[in-house]
Order: structure tokens, then sequence, then C-alpha cells
């Protein structure tokens, strides 16, 4: 799955109505909602904010609304782009402004999925990948220069600690398991240990 890289809004006029796009990371259909309320609140005058949202690791949770439009035509196709971008934690809120021109169904839904697809060209995205989280044990007189490898590899490194041995948290896809015990040995002449201790979620450019 991915996610947006920030907070952000992209506006498009189709037809002379306004179509504004926003933005938003969220973790829970909480937070999505209160995003949702603080743009309505912001564009109290505007005709319709519709809304969709993705949440959850895997993408599960999945909402949209109409906010008035016809039932299928804002919502729907709003949802089907984040869904087609493969995204998650995300909300989507567009505001419409009417300008005196109908669009139509079919009209609509173009212009509301344009809208929601724009956005996120805009504001660009990063990808979201399940890590094993590995904790390497070594003694001091081979932590610097271990760290420093680790570091200098396509490893994410996220914490060193000092107490009776250096610990290095590493974060590595599964499948690179194997490979990284065998490179570890090498680096340290069998001298350094590892324990897997569950996964995280990281986000990376795609």
């Amino acid at each position: 799955m991915r996610t947006i890289r920030r907070d952000g809004e992209h506006g498009l006029e189709i037809r002379k109505s306004r179509f504004l796009c926003a933005l938003a990371r969220v973790d829970s259909e909480d937070a999505a909602r209160a995003f949702i309320a603080e743009r309505r609140r912001t564009h109290w005058n505007a005709n319709h904010n519709c809304t969709a949202y993705v949440l959850g690791d895997r993408g599960d949770i999945q909402r949209s609304s109409d906010d008035g439009e016809p039932g299928g035509t804002a919502g729907l196709p709003m949802l089907e782009v984040l869904r087609h971008r493969e995204l998650t934690g995300t909300v989507a809120v567009v505001t419409r402004y009417f300008g005196g021109v109908k669009l139509g169904a079919g009209g609509l839904i173009r212009a509301y999925g344009n809208a929601v697809s724009a956005a996120v060209d805009e504001i660009g995205v990063l990808e979201r990948r399940e890590l094993l989280v590995v904790d390497v044990f070594a003694d001091y007189v081979l932590g610097g220069r271990l760290e420093s490898d680790l570091r200098d590899s396509s490893l994410i490194v996220r914490d060193v600690a000092y107490t009776d041995r250096v610990r290095i948290e590493v974060a590595l896809p599964e499948a690179d398991l194997p490979g990284f015990g065998v490179r570890l040995s090498e680096l340290t002449g069998g001298r350094a240990e590892y324990e897997t201790r569950g996964t995280t979620i990281v986000e990376v450019e795609p």
C-alpha cells in the first residue's frame, strides 16, 4: 500500500465549477471525520463537500459520501481513485463551488475523480512497506565499525544502544533475512548475533 507524502490541496476549474481537493494523512476514522468536519466548516458556503477515505495497513476501511450530489457521482469516484492508487491512511474532501453549468452524471464522476487524481499527483506518494525488525548484538570492539557498515548498506538502521554490548536495531524485508545473516557473519567473523522481534511499517520512495 501507499500513502500521500503530506497534507495539501489542489484545485481544478471544470466548466465554471471550482473543485478544490484537500488531502490529509490520518490514522483513524475519528481523525478522518475531524478533518472532514474542519473542511466543511471552512467551506460552509460551498455547494458540496464530498468525501472519501481509506484506512488500515491493507486499506480495509473504506468510506465515502456524495454530500447531496446525485448518488454515486462524487464520493465513489473519489474512493475509486484512492483504491486505484493503492493509498491508505488518506482522506480526501472535494469542495465544489457550482459555476452555473450542470455537468450531468458522467461529468460529475469524471470531475470528482480527476480532482482527487490531480491532487495526488501534485502532492506525491510514499510506499508503505512491512519490514522485519531485527536486533543485532556485538561487542564494543566491533560495534562502531558494524554500525557504520550497516548504515552504508540498503538497510534501515532504526536505533543504536550501548549497554553491556552494542545493540543495533535494523529493518529489512523478510526475504532478505537469510542473506543478512550470511553478510553479518562475514562482516564480523561470526562474532555478532541477531534476533527478530516483530515487524514495522516504513514509508519509502516508490
